[in-house]
């Protein structure tokens, strides 16, 4: 850089050699030694106050790079607003509630789910949780000195102390207060082995690509123009069947009543096909993009009788699938929903409110309450009597077995979907 007369270069010149970890730690040591953080706070004491709502680690576990990138981001939001002129205290915080820590204990204890922890006593599975949350914490705050993030780890503060979780009831009595607060009804995935609902992080990292048995449902509409006519929903979770409670099309689409018949060929002594005959001749209702789809030449012959619009079905009944439920009323009926789509199965879709974002908004629209007929530890109910107290997901290919023998169904077929694992 260059000078006039004897005055000094502003910058001070890089020296080659120099180190970059040496010079990283000597900033640490000195914002250590000179506690820069606190008194970067203290000096804005009495300016307008920047409120950062920090959801805290767990302790119980060891610090990964996922915990770095999320607590580098948090220190350059908080520095900034403090470069701008915000008092900004932040306090660092320990989570000390949730199935991660529940889990570990589980592991170590060498028992598994609510049943274990209730022989045990949930006293001293409680207590076993508490000393665990804390087990990191040394780990933890070289981490976040490492990564330079500015946080008062001395006053720091820990979700299960009293003071946290009354402040937390406080929070919620004021906003009772306020009239805020209704109960409602909101699907959420659960963990059979804990009996407890599962956060939409947790379910996420769950989720994989596996085969199940989809089946192709017949249900017969009950009354109207259309009597004794089968209208065929799709449906790759065959266990929420018995909680069926409405069919639902899509206003926008146009579908379409079918005349059609199944063939199949006699053989002769070696095996040849010889006569074609038909093995099964109804109509059906479905959506007319999907219906050549859904009958195969090689195993269908069909005529079109009639194109319908989704308005003239609308609140025709049907006849229940299963025996298990009969003093329901105002249900097993046919209702308009938008987030019907074409592009799988017939463009008729199974809805069983208890199961389901889209399936409880449609039941809640029409006032029904659903049917819930598994249990949170995944089991069937003791209504549904074939399978009362068995794993529902488990009972996919029996289920597909009964509608099969009572005549219900119309296809089924293995699909490759991605589904949410615990």
């Amino acid at each position: 850089m260059a000078t006039s007369g004897s005055r000094k270069p502003f910058f001070k010149p890089v020296d080659p050699k120099q180190s970059l970890p040496q010079l990283e730690h000597e900033m640490l040591d000195f914002w250590d030694r000179e506690n820069i953080f606190q008194k970067s706070v203290d000096a804005r004491k009495n300016k307008p106050k920047y409120v950062f709502f920090d959801g805290p680690p767990f302790a119980n576990g060891l610090p990964h790079y996922g915990h770095i990138l999320a607590n580098s981001l948090k220190d350059a939001v908080t520095r900034y607003a403090t470069m701008r002129g915000y008092y900004v205290p932040r306090v660092n915080g320990w989570d000390c509630h949730g199935l991660p820590v529940e889990y570990e204990i589980e592991k170590e204890l060498k028992i598994s789910g609510r049943k274990d922890i209730e022989k045990i006593g949930v006293s001293k599975f409680n207590t076993c949780c508490r000393k665990s949350v804390f087990r990191y914490t040394e780990e933890w705050e070289k981490l976040l000195r490492r990564i330079e993030r500015w946080v008062d780890i001395e006053h720091g503060y820990a979700t299960l102390d009293n003071n946290y979780m009354e402040s937390i009831w406080w929070v919620f009595s004021e906003i009772w207060k306020k009239g805020l607060v209704y109960e409602g009804k909101k699907p959420m995935h659960i963990c059979p082995r804990c009996e407890t609902s599962l956060s939409n992080f947790e379910v996420t990292l769950g989720y994989k690509d596996v085969v199940d048995q989809s089946v192709y449902v017949k249900f017969k509409l009950t009354e109207g123009l259309y009597k004794g006519t089968f209208m065929v929903a799709w449906t790759t979770t065959p266990w929420t069947l018995p909680g069926n409670m409405f069919l639902a099309l899509n206003p926008n689409v146009t579908y379409i009543l079918v005349s059609a018949s199944k063939f199949a060929y006699s053989s002769d002594e070696n095996g040849k096909p010889t006569e074609q005959h038909a093995v099964e001749s109804c109509e059906y209702i479905m959506a007319e993009s999907l219906l050549e789809k859904n009958f195969p030449s090689d195993k269908w012959t069909f005529k079109i009788l009639k194109k319908l619009k989704a308005s003239e079905l609308k609140g025709v009944h049907y006849e229940q699938l299963f025996p298990f439920y009969k003093k329901l009323t105002d249900c097993y009926r046919v209702v308009l929903a938008d987030f019907v789509t074409t592009e799988d199965g017939t463009g008729i879709v199974h809805i069983a409110p208890g199961f389901g974002e889209d399936d409880l908004a449609v039941g809640m629209r029409e006032k029904i309450e659903p049917i819930m007929h598994v249990k949170m530890d995944g089991t069937f109910t003791e209504d549904v009597t074939p399978w009362a107290g068995k794993f529902a997901k488990g009972q996919d290919n029996n289920i597909k077995e009964f509608l099969q023998n009572d005549g219900k169904l119309f296809h089924s077929e293995p699909v490759k979907h991605s589904y949410p694992h615990c």
